[in-house]
């Protein structure tokens, strides 16, 4: 690409020596909620959900437009709700916000009318074949903690609002109507056939109806049970089992009597509750709890009140989480960057109860004594950005019961190592590596406390040397991970490599030389997947060789590399980049081969059959991980005139406020936090080296409340599309000559201000002592 094409206009050139401009005035967003837009990300690759939910809530209360996939073909309803769909076929208590994988869609109600209630959803492409129901998007709203829509077929107006363990619904039926409304414990998300072991309807003496699921889809043996209370006394109700296995109670078997029983069992049952013709709407307040019925029944008294409140409290909670960041820009660029805010504060969720009790990796109950117990990690995407943002915008108190979620995991596994890909407390054994190891080194250097640091420390060590883990029997002999005895080790031998870094830092700063000793050597073995010849990170057998043939643009699962290939992993160095870019041949060939992967030509690939790659520049595929840290590593190599522009295409190109607007899969926050830095200025391209590389803003303005209740300002002078560079920048006042920042220096308050520029500075942190970390450049 030539310096014309890199320079948007010369004309509009400004000096580089320009003069800062005045200080910007302090100003508040009035409601931060106002920015959100839930439906970003509902539509293309997204996988997030419009529905109600609390900051970190257990449940997620959202519309499922169609639970009628078969195992790979649930991709794209991985979270239920796909925009485009025509019909709504109701509406479930649980969902992953982004994630590249499906389940949950437990316990779906449906509102219905008339007198006769389909009992099955029906075909989406026959209107009145069964419950589900047209709807228009025009009827529908979305803010944080709220969602409502217009049911059209049903003639209901449906309304939804979650606390912390409770879901909350709100139904307007048409006076005359009968109102009925069904309860399907048949439906979920990743269904296949045999899906549900085991479902349960009960309807106690007060009204209460509670139940169980027992599923194996993602994860195997979940259990999750239910309570639900009704703002009006139920008038007829039927418990219908869909297949011959079935206990009963309340009368003598099947087809003798009539469905209303008081209790019913089996693997597929159906719940009607009939209301009769109401005056006012029908409010329906449900908790879950994977203990019991009993936890679920503490769950639902503890968050009672009804919809009103439910929702007045939760949207305080959403104010409070949301108001830590108050921005100014261009509308667009606000709603993308509060609505990635938002997605990147719902999970790791809460999963103990109210009492504290909660369901382990061990499939056993255990209590959270003096903290919240939380799950819904995905670990291989989010150590990356969304748990460095986390320690910036949720108090200490939180991000510690994040490690002491961790670490009691890991003290209840049957293989004794800490989370890898889990949900309600049960392992998925998803991706690789052992990413919950950065995430606590990060947290503990950052001087998050609340957990047992030696603990902590015992725990990461035993998930970096678990021999039957990943192939990491072989790491202590070979000093890489052979590709002939474990798929996808070139991803593992780098990965690994990191994980071990963030240990030994963690280690040195508890004085303990001898681990730290260790790992730092074992930091060092991506040498060993590294070819100098290609200059590619390679998979290695055991004999030595690395594996031929070589294609550096091959993706495919279970082959050298994980969701993704040559061109994304060997760029994966996190802990040194210095090094890795002077085996490739220098700082100038590094720049070269950045280059040339970001403006690859992809016009004779085909990807289509790997779900996860989405969002290609070139070779860098932004809707997936592997790529997230790369446009930054421009800084590394000297020359952050380059990321600042390759900033800006991958901002103009992979984030917009539609529900398009996310080019992959937002896997739990990771692909919204990576917006989140990216728009503040910086990065966290090192997680546990307590350093930011600097980018370039693309907010006007913003204001970032810290934990410890100061406040840290980025304000970008003469920000506008003709000048996305970087002329100069200062912090506090003082010129700041590198191209990144400490988190010292952003937890102590103040302003970092840039001067940006329609031409880059080419002068700018070039020197080596200037660029980001790397453990092998002595500062």
């Amino acid at each position: 690409m030539t310096l014309a094409r890199r320079c948007l206009s010369a004309i509009l050139a400004l000096s580089l020596t320009m003069p800062f401009a005045t200080p910007v005035a302090a100003q508040r967003e009035a409601d931060p909620l106002a920015a959100v837009d839930p439906f970003i990300g509902t539509g293309g690759q997204g996988h997030t959900f419009p529905g109600a939910v609390a900051p970190f809530g257990m449940v997620q209360l959202s519309p499922d437009t169609d639970t009628s996939c078969v195992v790979r073909d649930c991709y794209a309803h991985a979270a239920g709700y796909v925009y485009d769909d025509p019909t709504i076929q109701g509406f479930s208590h649980t969902h992953f916000s982004g994630a590249g994988h499906s389940d949950l869609g437990d316990f779906l109600l449906m509102p219905a009318t008339g007198t006769e209630v389909k009992l099955e959803p029906g075909d989406p492409k026959q209107p009145g074949s069964g419950y589900r129901s047209r709807f228009s998007h025009r009827s529908e709203q979305a803010t944080p903690g709220y969602y409502s829509v217009q049911l059209d077929d049903a003639r209901v107006r449906a309304e939804l609002t979650a606390g912390t363990r409770v879901g909350v619904h709100r139904y307007t039926f048409r006076s005359g109507d009968e109102a009925h409304l069904i309860l399907d414990l048949r439906s979920g998300l990743y269904n296949y056939p045999g899906k549900t072991l085991w479902s349960s309807l009960r309807l106690r003496p007060d009204g209460t109806i509670t139940g169980s699921r027992q599923t194996r889809g993602w994860a195997p043996d979940r259990q999750l049970f239910f309570a639900m209370r009704f703002s009006r006394a139920i008038t007829n109700h039927a418990f219908v089992s869909t297949e011959a296995d079935v206990t009963y109670k309340g009368f003598q078997g099947p087809g003798r009597g009539s469905d209303r029983v008081m209790e019913r069992a089996g693997r597929a049952l159906v719940g009607r509750f009939d209301f009769g013709k109401l005056d006012k709407p029908l409010e329906v307040t449900v908790a879950i709890s994977s203990v019991d019925e009993d936890g679920a029944i503490a769950n639902l008294q503890a968050e009672g009140g009804g919809f009103d409140a439910v929702r007045k409290a939760t949207t305080a909670a959403w104010k409070q989480a949301l108001g830590v960041l108050d921005v100014d820009g261009d509308a667009s660029m606000r709603k993308n960057v509060m609505t990635a805010l938002y997605h990147s504060l719902l999970a790791p969720s809460v999963t103990s109860d109210v009492d504290g009790r909660w369901r382990g990796p061990d499939n056993q109950v255990h209590r959270a004594e003096g903290y919240t117990q939380r799950s819904t990690f995905s670990l291989w995407d989010t150590f990356r950005a969304e748990h460095p943002l986390l320690t910036l915008v949720q108090p200490a108190e939180v991000n510690g019961q994040i490690i002491r979620s961790l670490l009691a995991s890991q003290q209840y596994s049957p293989d004794g190592i800490l989370p890898v890909w889990q949900f309600q407390g049960r392992e998925t054994w998803t991706m690789i590596g052992y990413h919950a190891v950065p995430v606590i080194a990060d947290a503990y250097l950052k001087g998050i406390r609340g957990f047992d640091a030696t603990q902590a420390l015992a725990a990461m060590i035993k998930s970096a040397t678990y021999a039957p883990y990943g192939g990491l029997a072989d790491l202590p002999v070979l000093h890489y991970i052979a590709i002939d005895r474990e798929p996808e080790a070139a991803s593992k031998t780098v990965e690994y490599a990191y994980d071990d870094w963030t240990i030994a830092q963690m280690a040195r700063a508890m004085k303990r030389d001898d681990v730290a000793t260790w790992f730092d050597a074992r930091s060092g073995y991506w040498r060993n997947t590294f070819d100098p010849k290609t200059g590619f990170v390679r998979a290695r057998k055991a004999d030595g060789s690395f594996r031929e043939p070589f294609d550096p643009t091959a993706i495919n699962y279970g082959s050298d590399y994980t969701e993704g290939n040559a061109w994304q992993y060997s760029w994966f160095v996190p802990q040194d980049q210095a090094a890795l870019f002077e085996a490739m041949g220098g700082d100038q060939a590094a720049v070269t081969k950045l280059d040339q992967m970001f403006d690859f030509d992809n016009s004779k690939l085909d990807y289509s059959h790997a779900e996860d790659i989405a969002g290609l520049i070139g070779q860098y595929i932004h809707g997936n991980e592997p790529s997230h840290h790369v446009a930054y590593l421009y800084d590394h190599a000297g020359a952050p005139w380059r990321t600042q522009y390759r900033l800006t295409q991958i901002v103009n190109s992979q984030y917009k406020p539609t529900p398009d607007g996310l080019a992959g899969n937002d896997d739990l926050g990771q692909m919204s936090a990576w917006l989140v830095f990216t728009a503040l200025g910086f990065y966290p391209v090192t997680p546990g080296s307590l350093e930011y590389a600097i980018g370039r803003p693309f907010l006007r303005r913003a204001a970032l409340d810290l934990p410890n209740g100061k406040r840290f300002t980025v304000v970008a002078d003469n920000l506008g599309v003709s000048r996305p560079y970087v002329g100069a920048v200062m912090l506090n006042g003082k010129p700041l000559e590198r191209s990144y920042l400490t988190h010292d220096e952003i937890m102590a308050g103040g302003e970092l201000r840039f001067a940006m520029s329609a031409e880059p500075n080419y002068k700018w942190a070039t020197d080596r002592h200037a660029r980001p970390f790397s453990a092998s450049v002595k500062r």
